[in-house]
């Protein structure tokens, strides 16, 4: 399969300004792909633009990855309405951090090279950049675009000077890229089309060379019509601390059964024959998960580690199974107290909340609704205990429990 028939299968083609995509088939270019450190993680939805970045990569494309450490501190506007809170350059800088070992870990075995823009903005004077780079941009489209007329209609927002001036700075980064590392192709999310297109325009207008664009769609939610990888609770991170290993496997399983098949494709590197050996048999048996499943893993391993993706798989497979053999326990304890446990585990804040939600039954253990106050001999299986708080199988803690006759 050559590179416009993956990203085409994959459904990542958006808008280009190739005439024809199967231009990307002949000579091998120079990408670049910038990624926002605006959070102190990314999200499952830029996890959809790293795979983006790896069908290139394994096609042999030469990787520029740009961790944005200065256009982060004024803001994108783009897909917002109202004004970004300014962060200070010390938490951009720990955002940028965060955000290089992400990308890292899933661009794995893939060689590519991470600049950061703040090295080659930092120290630009005002003159100069107006002069040089301002000079080249007509304020008739930059107000035209949809983002912008938006937050300047009635009833918007409004727009800083600064956050308007974000698609200067990044046209200005494709022309730096251009120059030091011959960038020919400028990948991004459909909602950057029109910032990809400022570094097009300034290239041909200050260099006189032709260079390229292209974006993926984004991930939309079938069940929501948001942006995909947003919960109640939030967004699902990359980074464990935010979002635990655990909870990311599940989220995946959990996906609808009308949508895995694209989320296999996007958010996977399995072939086109695998994936369709993994939706037939999904089809033949729709409750078994099948393809939840393989999606899971396969998301898992490569965002966390195959060692962490393998025990998510297993603990998910224990705690629907109540079989504990080969899972490590969340907690080791002594004492058969059963608020006490509640408590370590983190199903309970403190003794009067486990206390009642013994005596409302809202404790189970290996699966069985409980109002008993300690831990008996006869709950241990092989080990371990399933200590669960409601009926949601993700508060769930795996307990190893030693009892002295």
């Amino acid at each position: 399969m050559t590179l416009s028939e993956e990203l085409t299968w994959r459904g990542f083609v958006n808008q280009t300004t190739l005439k024809d995509l199967k231009q990307l088939d002949k000579a091998k270019r120079t990408f670049y792909h910038g990624y926002d450190a605006s959070a102190n993680s990314q999200t499952i939805g830029n996890l959809a633009a790293m795979m983006f970045d790896k069908v290139f990569m394994r096609h042999g494309y030469q990787a520029i990855i740009l961790a944005g450490g200065s256009t982060s501190l004024i803001g994108d506007p783009g897909g917002k309405y109202e004004e970004r809170q300014l962060q200070s350059e010390a938490a951009i800088a720990q955002n940028v951090a965060a955000a290089e070992d992400q990308l890292k870990q899933v661009f794995n075995e893939h060689k590519f090279t991470l600049v950061n823009n703040l090295d080659w903005t930092k120290d630009l004077k005002v003159l100069p950049f107006l002069r040089d780079v301002g000079k080249h941009f007509s304020m008739t489209p930059l107000i035209q675009r949809d983002y912008i007329t938006t937050r300047l209609g009635l009833g918007g927002s409004g727009i800083s000077y600064a956050e308007f001036s974000y698609t200067i700075l990044q046209g200005y980064d494709y022309l730096h890229l251009f120059d030091n590392y011959g960038t020919t192709l400028q990948l991004g999310g459909s909602d950057q089309w029109g910032n990809c297109l400022s570094g097009v325009e300034l290239i041909r207008k200050v260099r006189g060379k032709e260079v390229d664009a292209m974006t993926m769609n984004l991930v939309i939610d079938n069940a929501t019509g948001q942006k995909f990888g947003k919960s109640e609770a939030g967004a699902i991170w990359l980074d464990p601390s935010m979002t635990s290993p655990h909870d990311f496997y599940q989220f995946w399983v959990n996906v609808d059964d009308d949508s895995v098949g694209e989320y296999l494709k996007i958010y996977t590197e399995l072939d086109q024959l695998h994936i369709a050996k993994v939706m037939t048999d999904f089809e033949k048996d729709k409750p078994s998960r099948w393809a939840q499943k393989t999606l899971a893993y396969e998301v898992t391993k490569i965002v966390h580690g195959e060692d962490e993706a393998e025990k998510a798989r297993s603990r998910a497979q224990t705690i629907t199974s109540t079989t504990t053999t080969t899972l490590p326990p969340d907690i080791y304890i002594s004492d058969g107290d059963i608020a006490s446990a509640l408590i370590d585990s983190g199903l309970a804040n403190s003794k009067s909340e486990a206390r009642k939600l013994l005596g409302s039954g809202g404790v189970y253990i290996n699966g069985k609704q409980t109002t008993k106050e300690r831990f008996e001999q006869s709950d241990v299986n092989n080990g371990f205990i399933l200590l669960r708080r409601g009926k949601t199988l993700k508060n769930t803690a795996v307990i190893r429990l030693k009892l002295h006759d």
